[in-house]
């Protein structure tokens, strides 16, 4: 060998040794990265503290009670009553829902993760994200 082909082996040799690992750097999987699979919104039941209850059952008593005559009158009191108090109770039951979105991802490392959000996330479906200290980062492509 030349010692002009020697001194380009030992120059050549470092910097493919050199390439070779940063392109296994490159390719080696990010335990912390995925792909959002979906993003979906959904509705919580909301909670009821009696108030709906109490003000829908007075209300149904005072419509029951202007209805029929004598035991009649006070059936439909009482009928009115309890229809009046679960309408109540449905109506503050239904004002109070909350909304909630729910992002899955697709792990690199084969894991599939949920994340749940009160607003509507930025993200979408195909997104390359990343999980850092429990929250969803979006990363560049």
């Amino acid at each position: 060998m030349t010692p002009t082909r020697r001194l380009k082996s030992l120059i050549l040799l470092p910097l493919a040794l050199i390439a070779l690992a940063g392109a296994a750097s490159a390719a080696a999987p990010c335990p912390d990265c995925g792909k959002v699979a979906s993003v979906n919104m959904y509705e919580t039941e909301g909670k009821a503290s009696g108030v709906g209850a109490v003000a829908g059952g007075v209300g149904g008593a005072l419509v029951g009670s202007q209805l029929g005559k004598g035991r009649g009158n006070t059936a439909m009191t009482v009928v009115g009553a309890a229809g009046g108090a679960y309408a109540g109770h449905q109506v503050e039951k239904s004002m109070n829902k909350k909304k909630g979105w729910k992002v899955v991802v697709n792990m690199e490392n084969g894991e599939q993760r949920s994340f749940h959000y009160g607003s509507q996330p930025a993200f979408h479906t195909g997104d390359r994200v990343k999980v850092r200290e429990g929250k969803l980062l979006l990363l560049a492509e």
